[in-house]
């Protein structure tokens, strides 16, 4: 029986899903890092300050790995959370704490708090901006300049080349309390939704089956562009095993031939010649998550911070030549550098 988002389904029914097949495949072939203790080790830690891109006496901004949990809950030892508290507390009896939430698979930059008040303020900002305004009109300004932009390969092309999602969410609990799954909410809203809206463009043409979009979320719920991608686009993102197994197993068995957009030729995708690591890539047989936060856009905190941690809400003297904003860029893992290589004379 095929189950769709607005099916009204009775209590007690249970839904079965292949999905554990298919992620336990992807964490037994591919690992990030090597197994950690409760106690991380000398090699760890030094492994997680290569990830900071950015720190001010507010915030740290690290580029996370693809395969790291964000939480550490046991018997996680080796969580972005964890590894941070030991590597970048400095000393500190409290380490910096997330300010939002990347899924253990996905990539990109990832937002900590250095202070109560940074992470308070910014944590609002992720999940309901109006509480993270103040007084301050130049803080208030940069807080709705706020951007966060994925770049996905998703599995077909979306039928507009641009546009905004509008889907509101909601869980389903699976195998008896012990896993869950996001869906599109119902229509009639009665199942608990959430609000979920994001923007998406096409970068450029289907090769192989397959196109480069560009995300940005505008509210933050767990695997919104993933589900969105899968259902409302219906285009899910490569790599995706919990949201796209089946169109996964389909386009693995499509030809793989595409025209080129300029010649009409037929264009097939093949390995670069010298290029040896095709793991998890576009061309491995078991692709990892094509999912990567590559930009964000935020307030400048640390000019609103005195020397003690406390807001100031017409920003510190001293401060007053420093930015408003600040943008980061994060560069892809590199099974996501292997297939944007791979399509990258054709994007736009």
């Amino acid at each position: 029986m095929q189950i769709k988002h607005d099916h009204v389904m009775e209590s007690g029914v249970r839904i079965h899903l292949p999905v554990s097949v298919g992620e336990t495949k992807i964490t037994k072939r591919y690992s990030t890092i090597p197994t950690a203790t409760l106690n991380p080790n000398a090699d760890e830690i030094e492994y997680m300050k290569r990830l900071v891109i950015h720190k001010d006496s507010a915030i740290f901004v690290l580029n996370k790995p693809p395969k790291v949990p964000v939480n550490g809950n046991l018997p996680v030892h080796n969580s972005m959370d964890i590894l941070a508290a030991a590597a970048l507390s400095n000393g500190s009896d409290q380490g910096p704490k997330l300010v939002h939430r990347l899924d253990r698979e996905s990539s990109g930059l990832l937002l900590m708090g250095r202070t109560k008040e940074s992470f308070t303020r910014l944590h609002w900002l992720f999940t309901n901006v109006n509480l993270a305004k103040s007084s301050s009109e130049i803080w208030n300004n940069a807080c709705e300049a706020t951007t966060q932009r994925y770049w996905a390969l998703v599995i077909g092309t979306p039928k507009e080349k641009e546009g905004v999602i509008s889907a509101p969410l909601t869980k389903v609990v699976l195998n008896d309390g012990k896993g869950e799954r996001v869906i599109l909410a119902h229509p009639s809203g009665i199942d608990g939704s959430q609000e979920a809206t994001t923007e998406y463009r096409v970068m450029g043409p289907t090769i192989n089956g397959c196109s480069w979009i560009e995300l940005c979320p505008l509210t933050s719920r767990k695997h919104q562009l993933r589900v969105h991608c899968a259902e409302a686009l219906g285009t899910p993102i490569v790599g995706d095993y919990k949201y796209g197994w089946f169109v996964q197993q389909r386009w693995k068995q499509m030809p793989r031939q595409d025209f080129e957009p300029c010649s009409g030729e037929p264009y097939k995708l093949r390995r670069p010649e010298g290029l040896a690591v095709q793991k998890g890539s576009v061309l491995s047989k078991v692709p990892l998550l094509h999912l990567h936060c590559r930009e964000m856009v935020i307030p400048n905190i640390s000019k609103f911070l005195g020397s003690s941690g406390e807001w100031l809400d017409e920003s510190n003297e001293w401060a007053a030549s420093q930015p408003d904003l600040l943008r980061f860029v994060a560069s892809m893992p590199s099974h996501m550098k292997i297939s944007w290589n791979l399509m990258s004379s054709y994007l736009v």
